[in-house]
Order: C-alpha cells, then sequence, then structure tokens
C-alpha cells in the first residue's frame, strides 16, 4: 500500500470515531498536512506530516506507515510517531489547563439554591 485517503488514514489510526468524523475535521481545517490544508480525499504517503487540532490539542505528527483498516488502540499506535516538540508543548498545556481550573468549582445547583436562582432571575424582569 503507497497511498491512502487520509480520512480513512485518521480513522484506522483512531484519531476519530467514524469516518465521517474525520471528514468534517478536514472540512473544518482543523487537518493540515505539511502545514496546507486538504479535502478528505487528498492521499497522503509514508513521511506525511500532520497538524491534528482536537479540542484544546494540537497534535503533530509523522506518518510511519498507513493502513485503511481500523484495528485495535495498540496497532493504530504504530501508523504514526508524535514529535517531541508537539509531546511537550500538549504537556505543558494540559498542566496550565489543570492550574487555570484548580480553584473553580463545577457542581451542579442544590434544589434550594435553584429555587434562589429562579426567584432572583423573575425579580430582574
Amino acid at each position: 500500500m503507497e497511498k491512502v485517503r487520509i480520512d480513512k488514514w485518521l480513522w484506522a489510526a483512531r484519531f476519530f470515531k467514524t469516518r465521517s468524523l474525520a471528514k468534517q475535521a478536514i472540512e473544518g481545517g482543523k487537518i493540515h498536512v505539511g502545514g496546507q490544508r486538504v479535502k478528505a480525499s487528498k492521499e497522503i504517503t509514508v513521511g506525511a506530516s500532520l497538524s491534528i487540532r482536537q479540542g484544546w490539542d494540537l497534535v503533530e505528527i509523522a506518518v510511519i506507515a498507513l493502513s485503511d483498516r481500523r484495528r485495535d488502540a495498540e496497532f493504530a499506535r504504530t501508523l504514526y510517531r508524535e514529535t517531541e516538540h508537539s509531546a511537550a508543548r500538549r504537556e505543558r498545556e494540559r498542566a496550565e489547563r489543570q492550574v487555570a481550573n484548580a480553584g473553580i468549582q463545577r457542581q451542579r445547583p442544590n434544589k434550594k439554591q435553584r429555587r434562589q436562582i429562579h426567584r432572583f432571575l423573575r425579580e430582574q424582569d
């Protein structure tokens, strides 16, 4: 196998759960090959460099093997290699997000607090 469609490869490498999600990400500009936006039908080869934006993270990888079949996660990790720079940046940004979110409590209001919120909102009208 010399070339594979990028949407198939992203699906096989388990970056996306379905090919249609991979296609949407490509069309949305979240996938770049060699610094350029691509179409879902673009064929990639071994050695291609990809930038993949997933949520908060930007992953930069090099393609080291091709596959158009989705197999287990262990096999999927053998299809690519993340750059050291990318891994270090993602880890640093993750740590920064943890520190920034450390003081934030994410708790749903209880019944009494909801009543107080509704009462406050009615008074504002």
